[in-house]
């Protein structure tokens, strides 16, 4: 549902913010970037931040009273704000530091609209917290989450905060997930939008608590407003349990999480 503080329009702030992101990590793919090192292995580059810069001033200039939750430069905005944004840049910095198109740009009103774009597809995956869709080339289409693919992305990137219990690793090698499923690893929430939009059956991956991150509040809100099921990977409500698991129906969903042990 969308939430007490949505406004008209909030949709085409959220595509627009991901379209800004977007255009900057297309022009400045394949260039040389610096590197800001975020300890465990983890970086941003050059690109991250200024997609950022893009987005923010997106939003700023639309909804200027609105407070933005960003990957790189943390929270703006007046403290008691009512409105916040979710910002994460680029999706898939590894991916694009090594030359991998595989990245997305995220954009999430907390509770509300959000748009997820591929910056090489064109593609924007949207929803005003009700209908999702696609904008393609101008023209928008319906999200159908099926799970006909049978392709499941499994998010490997530590960490594991559900292990030894549930390891979404352990679905590759459980018999049943061989023989129903075929196993994809992209390493960017990107996959989330396409649950939402049928290109996957499912997606699973391990974390803390997910509900306001800026790497999956989009894709989150997504697979909710396109029928997708959702949850933790526990099963628990998402918010209220670890990681994630979302799929394109209630049957695919049980075959997972009884895989999983959740």
């Amino acid at each position: 549902m969308i939430n007490s503080f949505a406004r008209p329009g909030d949709a085409e702030v959220a595509i627009a913010g991901a379209r800004a992101g977007a255009e900057v990590v297309r022009a400045l793919y394949g260039r040389r970037l610096d590197r800001i090192d975020k300890g465990a292995g983890d970086f941003a580059t050059t690109a991250d931040v200024e997609a950022e810069k893009a987005i923010l001033g997106s939003i700023r200039g639309a909804r200027p009273d609105d407070a933005v939750l960003g990957e790189e430069g943390g929270y703006r905005g007046a403290a008691d704000a009512e409105r916040q944004w979710l910002v994460d840049p680029l999706c898939g910095t590894l991916n694009y530091a090594v030359g991998n198109m595989l990245v997305a740009v995220n954009v999430a009103l907390r509770d509300g609209a959000a748009a997820v774009a591929d910056p090489f597809s064109g593609e924007v995956f949207f929803t005003d917290g009700e209908t999702a869709r696609v904008r393609r080339e101008g023209a928008d289409e319906p999200l159908t989450p099926t799970s006909t693919t049978r392709l499941v992305d499994v998010n490997l990137d530590p960490p594991f905060p559900s292990a030894p219990g549930i390891r979404a690793v352990n679905l590759l090698a459980h018999p049943e997930f061989v023989r129903r499923f075929r196993p994809r690893v992209v390493s960017t929430s990107l996959a989330l939008a396409w649950v939402a939009a049928g290109k996957r059956a499912a997606y699973v991956t391990d974390g803390g608590d997910l509900s306001g991150s800026v790497h999956f509040a989009a894709g989150i809100a997504l697979c909710r407003a396109a029928g997708c099921v959702v949850t933790g990977i526990d099963g628990a409500p998402v918010g209220e349990g670890h990681g994630l698991v979302a799929a394109a129906d209630e049957e695919t969903h049980g075959q997972l999480m009884s895989m999983l042990g959740g």
